[in-house]
């Protein structure tokens, strides 16, 4: 165990981090910072923090909005490369992690700290996404990972725990899910899901109306975008908290943007969690239609390829990376032409594209349509055949003598 005397914790007041301030202050006899970042996980999970963290033992509390910078320099950029991890998960956790560990190492370098802590289970992929960030950004500091120190094996112990030291929390053994929320998504594990044989209970879900309840009549939406970034929702133009809010609470009511699924940990294991992203996955979806309109084949399926290196580097925790700094620019490039807008319909838990509009539209109607015309000669695709053929015919002709 090493010596540390100031010690920055990355706070959200949930289980883990609300006991970790009084175990590092008995074990370490540290001084401890608490900080969290507004991501937009909701004024609930907010409200209490400063008091909450100083009433435990903290010296010195951090909350931050971080919302805007989280939309437009995190989750735009997402929506941009096309990034989702194993076909489902829109990396919700995953993309905020970098953001919330940059800030808590800059606060630890500026109020003195000499070391990081955080809540990260020794099992999880979080830990290794705080701690990459750490030695981006604050490579001299020591890092603290009670979950790989202490005596506490499950959250049942650590409700235990928090009991004997009077540390206010909201779980109980009969409400067991860990749950990560941001103005992204909101995630689900452990209880009934930690085994894939069980169907998620109906409980579990907390943003979206089930699909089967919601309204018969569908909804829609138009999304205007300027080279890639989301800015406008129905003609009124937004910033990208304002739009990312009134997309989740439009997709939430119709039941949008609900996932189960068994992933594979950057760190060797399986998992099972559910998630719930309403307005993300109406933005992914309508963004996609926008790129056919407006990308040549070739660089759509180069794009469509590195998009899957993107979503692995992200769940990986490879942010403040040369090599993610350089597919965004990439991304960025392939996005110039992708201004329009897209009107999607949305109906009991469906996304289906209504309209699509781009003044850079590749689509041409001439050469498209079936009626003949002088922009497209139908006789030129017989030497395209032939030529595209002639290995074929080569290797058939062998094998036949």
């Amino acid at each position: 165990m090493s010596t540390a005397k100031k010690v920055a914790l990355a706070y959200s007041g949930g289980l883990d981090t609300s006991i970790i301030i009084p175990w590092l202050k008995e074990n370490y006899g540290c001084e401890v910072v608490a900080i969290c970042g507004d991501i937009g996980q909701g004024g609930e999970e907010l409200r209490g923090l400063e008091r909450k963290a100083k009433k435990t033992g903290a010296s010195e509390v951090y909350i931050e909005d971080m919302r805007e910078e989280f939309v437009t320099e995190y989750l735009w950029k997402l929506v941009r490369s096309g990034g989702v991890y194993e076909y489902k998960y829109l990396l919700g956790t995953s993309i905020a992690r970098p953001l919330l560990a940059k800030r808590q190492a800059e606060v630890a370098l500026k109020t003195g700290c000499d070391a990081l802590a955080h809540g990260c289970t020794g099992k999880g992929n979080d830990q290794v996404r705080f701690e990459l960030t750490y030695k981006a950004i604050a490579p001299g500091l020591s890092v603290i990972a009670p979950w790989r120190e202490w005596d506490i094996k499950s959250r049942e112990d650590a409700i235990e725990y928090a009991a004997k030291r009077n540390v206010p929390i909201s779980q109980t053994t009969k409400k067991i899910y860990s749950r990560d929320r941001n103005i992204w998504h909101i995630s689900h594990e452990g209880g009934a899901l930690e085994d894939p044989i069980n169907a998620a209970p109906d409980d579990v879900w907390m943003l979206t109306t089930h699909p089967w309840e919601a309204p018969d009549k569908p909804g829609t939406v138009t999304i205007g975008f300027e080279k890639g970034s989301p800015v406008s929702l129905d003609g009124k133009k937004m910033t990208g908290v304002e739009l990312l809010d009134k997309l989740n609470k439009l997709g939430a009511k119709h039941g949008i943007g609900r996932i189960d699924l068994v992933e594979n940990r950057f760190v060797g294991m399986k998992s099972r969690g559910c998630y719930e992203t309403p307005g993300g996955t109406i933005l992914m979806a309508a963004y996609r239609e926008l790129e056919a309109l407006c990308l040549d084949k070739n660089t759509l399926h180069y794009k469509q390829k590195l998009a899957l290196d993107y979503a692995e580097m992200v769940y990986n925790g490879l942010w403040f990376t040369p090599l993610r700094e350089a597919l965004d620019g990439f991304f960025a490039q392939v996005a110039e032409p992708c201004t329009g807008e897209i009107k999607m319909r949305l109906f009991k838990g469906n996304l289906d594209p209504m309209s699509r509009k781009s003044p850079n539209s590749l689509y041409s109607l001439n050469i498209a349509s079936f009626t003949m015309g002088a922009e497209y000669d139908q006789k030129d695709a017989l030497g395209f055949i032939n030529l595209i053929g002639l290995p074929i015919k080569i290797q058939a002709m062998l094998k036949q003598s």
